[in-house]
């Protein structure tokens, strides 16, 4: 009797025929789980309303029916949350990807912290008002603090390492922070007006201003895609990437140019948002493996539920009054910060 061992291809085969089945199944949980979250942030808030009223609210309001006219005020803030939420779960992975940092995130890194300094220093020294202006503002502040962070993180002999741009994120961000609060405090008359980029809220959506930073939100989006290929490279090292074809700077500066659109405009709708863009693609990654042409999507999905649901919990934890999203997400993150820095693969992706 002949026994039949699997060889190396087919035991390959069986791995990737596993990966895929697990991706799908998760991809679609994950989708389940975003449509959860919606009716979740539709229903939920100071007032509880049942789901009849939901799809009523939605579908064909009445606005003299209390409980619909309360479920349409939140349709607004419900797509701001999607849109925010999967921006930075995007950004976030786009970070890790191009720094091959665990550590990266839009607000560790002061990216965010960049965007709010300059919205915040355009309102109360130059009198700007609009959304359009401020998220120009965002984009020049978000470019500005990635530039910075990365200079200071590559001075030395052995460049920009993943524990040195952490190390000069964390020192940026905590400098920018304390400068918006300098600034806001210097204008207590308006600290009520703008203390939102402070902290991070969607609490004030409005569709017509969705409706403006949607565009930007959406090229951000359709680059970050375009770099997955190239981060996947990267992944290897530079010379691999190299030796594969790819250009390395031009991922770099592509996948850098997805990130400020996606924490600018983010940022300038919603104000400083952490810890979504640095939990979200570890998540993602427990699905998807190391791809970023699947991690992408699903940071994308799991970022707009993660969002969706902080929000949620800060509407009804603090009845009748609200906490913003920012401080929510904060308490949530913290400890997977904890436990990220704590494991081993803290050196590299």
């Amino acid at each position: 009797m002949t026994l039949l061992h699997p060889t190396p291809t087919a035991s390959s085969g069986g791995r990737s025929a596993s990966l895929r089945r697990r991706r799908t199944v998760g991809l679609t949980v994950a989708v389940a789980g975003l449509a959860l979250a919606v009716l979740a942030s539709l229903a939920f808030g100071t007032r509880v309303v049942g789901w009849q009223d939901v799809v009523a609210g939605v579908l064909h309001p009445d606005t003299d029916v209390i409980a619909q006219a309360a479920v349409q005020s939140r349709v607004a803030r419900t797509v701001l949350g999607l849109l925010v939420g999967a921006a930075l779960g995007l950004a976030g992975a786009v970070m890790q990807g191009l720094t091959r940092n665990p550590l990266a995130d839009p607000l560790l890194l002061g990216v965010s912290s960049g965007a709010s300094l300059f919205v915040v220093m355009g309102i109360a020294w130059l009198g700007l008002s609009t959304l359009t202006q401020y998220v120009w503002l965002a984009f020049a502040g978000a470019a500005a603090a990635s530039a910075l962070v990365y200079g200071i993180g590559s001075l030395g002999r052995e460049g920009a390492t993943p524990l040195k741009l952490a190390l000069a994120g964390a020192a940026t961000s905590a400098a920018l922070s304390s400068a918006v609060s300098m600034v806001l405090l210097s204008r207590t008359d308006v600290f009520d007006t703008f203390r939102f980029w402070q902290v991070g809220s969607i609490g004030r959506a409005d569709l017509a201003d969705v409706a403006q930073v949607a565009p930007f939100l959406l090229v951000g989006a359709v680059l970050a895609v375009g770099c997955a290929r190239g981060m996947d490279a990267l992944a290897l090292g530079d010379e691999l990437a190299t030796g594969l074809g790819q250009r390395t700077l031009v991922v770099r500066l592509v996948g850098a140019l997805a990130v400020v659109l996606l924490c600018g405009t983010a940022v300038a709708i919603a104000g400083p948002i952490g810890f979504v863009g640095l939990v979200i693609p570890h998540l993602a990654r427990a699905f998807t493996g190391p791809s970023h042409r699947w991690l992408l999507p699903y940071s994308a999905v799991l970022g707009a539920a993660l969002l969706l649901l902080a929000d949620v919990v800060g509407r009804v934890v603090a009845r009748p009054q609200e906490i913003e999203v920012g401080i929510v997400t904060a308490v949530l993150g913290a400890p997977v910060f904890i436990a990220i820095i704590r494991r081993r693969q803290v050196r590299e992706l």
